[in-house]
Formats: structure tokens, sequence, C-alpha cells
């Protein structure tokens, strides 16, 4: 429950400091004295857009925050999944405006993105004004209603998850067969690629080798000269190193000795000898490998010419890249081949899921309807006391096609009389009649979800007397189940039942008007309630009726 709300530099409003209490409250004052800028501020609190304007002249800065008691609700997994901390006793949400637009949004001092602040807001507090009664003509207001009441979030889950899988495995049946259709259209030329890939007998790095022979061929005749003119140099008949070489050595070793010092120089020479005599027989043998074929050449650039056709055809730059063509060419092709098959098997998943969509939303409907019977049953219950003996409420249940809710259609039907035939309540609802009928929705709500506070912004509009005192028992009786229910109200016969009483007023102040709000007293709740039972002039007998009202 809202126990503390602090505001400062908001609209009309200074600093508001100011306690509340569980049970039913009560906020009354006169129009235009600031009510609507309290709730405001909360709306801020609960995630509303803010506006820069609504910072109080010639401030810079305002605040709202709040205090919150949520010991009797179990609300902590919302914090651990977004790592705040969690006092149960005292969370605090808080909202900062700047003059220059900016925004910032906190909860338990921890800075939060709007969408959470709302999200947690939504579990708060439930703020109902004047515009929510045209939720009355909302299709999907009305099926919520009758989903919370029938307590089928499980069921509901477990629908929509299978809806999502429908959907997702439809949108797939639909692209397959666009791209069947796509691929057969094409079927022809993906053969024809096919075989033509397939007939050029590819292989990996084949070109490679290629180009290097071809080269090789085409000088054979400069290497040829080469090897040849590097041998006759290295064993020629009259100036070979080879044979000179082995001459030196020789001189060298027939004085070894004689002259001991040469001989590590006649190793070497040794050494020398007969890498070169290597060489020279690794040089005869390429010379001897070296043969000029024509028809080779001729065949060898064929092939290139062949391959390098193909890859400019293909617009790809290697042979491993008409490869990878040739496997998605081939991929493609098994793909139509086996695509009857595969679509087959799509078409029976989608079949199987819009099978055990039709059975979850089959249960749906039997918890709704069930659901249904059991609000006509409390609304007739709850609206005859509000001044309506011979209301009919009708929560018409159809079927349709399958949605995301499920494949039931709700109409909240009405009639205030029994001459009057049912019709959708939205339209022939009075403005009076449909505040009750709103009351009696949101007490049999308020029943099956456990929200700490909720507030009624003039919910009594179009009603007076004994019917603003059964709304006001109907509230009281809210406040009494572990919750919080605070009415901002015109008529004393709700503010006389509240249990703690606020009144707003306006204030001139050296600095402008300014916006108060005070808990009363009980001998201030009497003038208050005198007041709006006779006006500025308060008599005696507004006095006495004032109290009687209390029950004093």
């Amino acid at each position: 429950m809202l126990r503390h709300l602090y505001i400062k530099n908001f609209a009309l409003i200074d600093e508001l400091d100011i306690e509340f209490r569980s049970g039913f409250s009560v906020i009354t004052g006169e129009t235009g004295a600031g009510k609507s800028i309290i709730l405001g501020a909360i709306g801020l609190l609960l995630g509303q857009r803010a506006d820069a304007k609504t910072i109080k002249q010639g401030a810079d800065r305002c605040v709202i925050e709040a205090h919150f008691d949520l010991s009797r609700y179990d609300m902590a997994d919302f914090f651990t999944e977004n790592d705040i901390d969690f006092d149960a006793s005292d969370t605090i949400i808080r909202r900062e405006l700047t003059a220059q637009g900016k925004s910032r949004a906190f909860i338990n001092d921890t800075p939060v993105p709007l969408t959470m602040l709302k999200e947690l807001g939504d579990q708060l507090v439930d703020v109902h004004s004047q515009h929510q009664n045209l939720l009355l003509g909302k299709q999907d207001f009305q099926l919520n209603v009758v989903d919370i009441l029938a307590d089928d979030n499980a069921e509901l889950a477990a629908y929509q998850q299978t809806y999502t899988e429908l959907q997702t495995a439809t949108s797939q049946l639909s692209t397959l067969q666009d791209d069947i259709e796509r691929s057969r259209q094409n079927a022809d030329f993906l053969q024809f690629q096919y075989d033509e890939l397939s007939a050029a007998r590819l292989v990996d790095g084949e070109q490679e080798e290629l180009e290097q022979r071809s080269d090789l061929m085409t000088h054979a005749e400069d290497i040829k000269t080469a090897l040849y003119e590097a041998t006759t140099l290295l064993s020629g008949d009259e100036h070979g190193v080879v044979s000179a070489l082995k001459s030196a050595q020789s001189s060298l070793q027939a004085v070894v000795k004689v002259y001991p010092e040469v001989g590590e120089l006649a190793e070497r020479l040794s050494s020398c000898y007969i890498e070169l005599k290597d060489i020279d027989s690794d040089l005869s043998s390429h010379l001897e490998d070296i043969d000029f074929d024509p028809a080779e050449l001729e065949s060898i650039n064929a092939r290139l010419d062949k391959l390098y056709e193909l890859q400019k055809k293909y617009h790809v730059d290697s042979v491993a890249e008409l490869l990878e063509q040739l496997s998605t060419i081939h991929d493609q092709l098994q793909q139509i081949e086996n695509s009857d098959e595969a679509l087959a098997e799509l078409q029976q998943r989608v079949d199987n899921l819009r099978q055990k969509a039709s059975e979850q939303a089959a249960v749906l409907t039997a918890k709704r309807q069930k659901a249904a019977q059991a609000i006509e049953r409390q609304m007739q219950e709850r609206l005859v006391p509000l001044g309506m003996p011979r209301v009919r409420f009708e929560v018409k249940v159809e079927q349709g096609e399958l949605s995301r809710n499920g494949q039931d259609r709700v109409a909240f039907l009405f009639s205030a009389n029994t001459s009057s035939p049912l019709q959708p309540v939205s339209q022939v609802a009075s403005g009076g009649e449909i505040a009750r009928v709103m009351l009696a929705l949101k007490a049999m709500i308020s029943g099956a979800v456990k929200l700490p506070t909720i507030i009624f912004d003039e919910i009594d509009t179009g009603v007076s007397g004994k019917i603003a005192e059964q709304m006001a028992q109907i509230m009281s009786e809210m406040g009494s189940y572990e919750r919080q229910v605070i009415s901002i109200t015109h008529l004393p016969q709700i503010a006389a039942l509240g249990t703690t009483h606020y009144k707003v007023f306006k204030e001139e102040t050296d600095e402008g008007t300014t916006s108060r709000m005070t808990l009363l007293s009980t001998n201030e709740r009497v003038a208050e309630i005198a007041q709006m039972l006779s006006g500025s002039d308060v008599s005696e007998a507004a006095i006495q009726n004032a109290k009687n009202l209390l029950k004093l």
C-alpha cells in the first residue's frame, strides 16, 4: 500500500509531504483545488510520459517520490529478476524532471528505464479515472475482465505459446511453398548448370598445377639453354669446374704428409668437389626432364581456357568456388526432389499445432463461459443495491477464429429495465450507470487481483443520495481486504464513510497560488462534510447532518 507521498515543484505544488493509511480513504476539495495535480504526479510515478511544462514556474527541477509497504504481497521476484534491492516494508519509487526536459526514474535508488517503472507501477496502483469508463466499449478490456475472474492465466499462457508456434510454423510453410515454387520454375536451368559443372570434372588445386605446367612448357627452350650452359661450365671437357677442382684437391693431397698445414684445405676442396658433382648430376637430370611437347601445351591451355570460361560465367575466381557452386546447385536440386516430403512434413506440423491450439482454446472457452455466468450473477447482486432494481447484465461469449487470446469474442450486454432489450453496455448505459457498472466490476476484479492500492477519481459522477452511500460501502469493503482504496469525491455520503479523510485546497502565498493537502481531524471532517452539504454558508442543520453521516 501507499504509505507516503512527497511532491516538490510540480504544477501548483511547491512541496507536499503526506502520509497515507490502509483501508478506505477519501480526498475532497473544491474544483480546481489541485486534486487532478496530485493524480498527475502519481501518474508520473507509475510510468506516464513527462512534460517539462508541469514543473512549477521558476523551478529548475521537480521530484515525486512514494514509499510503499509490500509486506503483504508476494512481489520479491520482480526485484530479483531486475537486480534491484528489495525491502518489502519500504519500497521507494522516484521520478525526477528537469526544466530542460530530462527525466530520470528510480526504484529503491536504482536508476531504471521508464518501461520498468511502468511495469512495477501496474502492480502497485490502479488509478480509475472517468476516462477509464470508455474501456467498457472495448472488447479486449471485457475479455481481460473475464480472464481475470476465470483465473485462466496458466491456460492462456499455454495457449499463447502454442499459438506463437502455430504462427511461426504457418509462416515457415508459406515461405517454403514460395521457395519451392520459385525453385521448380528454375529447375531446368539449375539442372543445366549442374550438368555443365559436373561434366567439367573439376578438381580443387588443378588450375594452379596447370598454370605452373603451362609456364614451364612455354619457357622450355630458355630453361634447357640455361641448364646446358650450367652443366657445360661445371663438367665441360676443356674447362670444367668439377675437373679442375678435383685436380686442385689432388695436388694438395699429394703434399699433405710433408706440409700438414694444407690438410684442412684439401678436405674442404674435397667437400666442394662432391657438392658440385652432385649439383652437376641434378642439373643433368633436369635437363633430361625438360621436354617441350606442343600438343601437351595446347591441351593444357585448352583446359585452362575452359576453367577461366566457367569462372567468368559463374562470377567466381577459383575452381574451389566453382565446386561450391556445384554443391549449392546440388542441394537446390535435392530440395526440389524432396520438396513434397518436406512440404507434407511442415503441413502436418501446422495441422497438429492448429489442432492443439483449438483444444487449448476450447479449454479457455469453457473457463470463460463458467466465469461469465459468475460475473452475471455477481453483477446482478452488486448493481441492484446501486439503484438498478430491474437491471439485466449478460456476458456474451461467442466463438470466432483463433487469435492471440483464443477463439472467443466477449461482449457485455446491459439493460437498466425489463422493457429494454439487452445491448452493448457502452451504447445504452448513462454516465451514472456506467460509473456504477465499472465500480461493480472493479470490486470483483480487486477480489481476484491483489493490487496494493486502488484510486477512484470521481467514480461517483452522475449519482447521489443512497446510491452514493452504497457505492461508498462497496469501496469501504474493498479497502478491508488487505487493500488500500482511495476515492476522490465531491459527495458527502462517500466522504463520510472514509476511515481517513484528506482535503486538497489552494493557498495564496508571496510566491503565488499553491495547492496544499492535509489530513483532517474529526472536527475538521465535520466542517468539510457540512460545507459539501450546504455550500459556503454552513448551517447548524448541515453540521448536524454531517455528524449523522459520520455517525458521531
